[in-house]
């Protein structure tokens, strides 16, 4: 029972994570006709930037995989920093615990 239990919530949990890129709107194109991205973030802002000091800069490395949109570029890096806050929360609760074991066996 507690397999289904575990299985259910994780679908819920890919529901949470999913249902929401796709009740996005997109916006209507903007006035030079380019597209908006709703979440565009500080690192578009920044290549841009340099695109206007210095036209001639080229990346030395370009990316391994360009998401399909920048909706789905914030997924990935909220993504990044659940599962990297939910290590660290694992790391401290597990030393804490093996630390309160360690003090128990010492006092017995």
């Amino acid at each position: 029972m507690k397999r289904y239990q575990n299985l259910i919530l994780l679908a819920l949990v890919a529901l949470l994570v999913a249902v929401p890129l796709w009740m996005v709107k997109r916006p209507a194109p903007g006035p030079d006709g380019a597209e908006v991205e709703i979440f565009a973030g500080a690192d578009g802002q920044a290549r841009d930037l340099v695109g206007t000091i210095a036209p001639s800069y080229k990346p030395r490395v370009n990316p391994l995989m360009e998401p399909a949109s920048g909706e789905i570029e914030s997924m990935l890096f909220a993504l990044q920093a659940a599962l990297g806050a939910g290590f660290i929360g694992y790391w401290l609760g597990s030393s804490a615990t093996r630390t309160k074991l360690r003090r128990s066996k010492s006092e017995a």
